[in-house]
């Protein structure tokens, strides 16, 4: 059993804290103390109210937070949560934020004796619900091993990548992926509407061959209905392509496609749906 603070209980968060909780003691801390209320209702732990007055030191600390500048702010000396690290602490961040600040993190942790782990999940809300999220993992692979018995209490599929930063690298790769599978989806089902076919006969024959995947067996049915409340928002995604691009450029590689995505999506903000799930992106086409 280990002693653990878990910062960041949001959408995905939330579930992930409770899985730890049935097997380890979870400490949770998050801006919005409303989440924390909601959570201790549901989960065995303790609520902390502010990161920089615990005197509580942890095994693991784990976090689910929105971009760099929360990761930065969570591991800065006023503010964050150095005081709750000790020697030989693992430090394992589920965000999606720049290889850049992970490897500026992980430098910062070193020093004080803390292995830092980039592990960014995909899955959604629905893995993270279930415990089957999938993890890429970037840093120490000797802190990876110490940390595959808790990554394994909410993933499924939980695989190293490689040094600092990599599995920021991989999430990326992620995101690229779906921007362009929810495009092709989004015309997919337009051209489908327009030429009156049915949609249920559809799914079942394109999704036993070539074109499936698994946007198309989670996300065609309440697109074609119009339902766009599953989790993941535009906001989000824009700001994970945002990092794609950052760090594309300085590669020298020039993501065509996935720009174009990236402006439909501004015009899905346009229209007023920055908190629709990414698979909204059909709105440009059918309204």
């Amino acid at each position: 059993m280990y002693n653990i603070l878990f910062i960041g209980i949001g959408k995905m968060g939330s579930p992930m804290a409770g899985y730890l909780s049935k097997k380890h003691d979870v400490s949770i801390y998050n801006r919005t103390k409303s989440k924390c209320d909601n959570w201790i209702k549901n989960y065995k732990g303790k609520v902390i109210d502010k990161l920089s007055e615990t005197n509580q030191k942890y095994d693991f600390i784990i976090s689910c937070v929105g971009n760099d500048e929360d990761l930065k702010e969570i591991t800065s000396i006023d503010k964050g949560c150095l005081n709750s690290l000790k020697e030989k602490s693992i430090f394992i961040d589920h965000s999606t934020v720049s290889p850049r600040i992970v490897r500026e993190v992980e430098k910062n942790l070193e020093n004080l004796g803390v292995s830092f782990l980039d592990a960014p999940i995909s899955g959604g809300q629905a893995g993270a619900e279930k415990g089957q999220l999938s993890i890429m993992i970037g840093g120490s692979e000797k802190a990876y091993e110490r940390s595959i018995e808790i990554l394994g209490s909410y993933g499924k599929k939980i695989k190293y990548m490689g040094t600092s930063g990599s599995g920021q690298l991989t999430k990326i790769i992620n995101q690229i992926c779906i921007a362009g599978l929810v495009q092709g989806l989004s015309e997919s089902i337009y051209f489908m509407k327009q030429t009156d076919l049915n949609p249920d006969d559809v799914l079942e024959v394109i999704s036993s061959g070539a074109a499936q995947s698994w946007q198309m067996d989670n996300r065609f049915k309440s697109m074609v209905a119009g339902e766009f409340d599953f989790g993941f928002a535009v906001d989000l995604m824009r700001k994970d392509l945002s990092i794609a691009f950052a760090e594309a450029d300085t590669h020298g590689i020039n993501l065509e496609v996935t720009k174009i995505v990236d402006k439909f999506y501004s015009d899905i903000q346009d229209l007023g749906g920055n908190k629709l799930d990414t698979s909204s992106l059909i709105k440009r086409l059918i309204n």
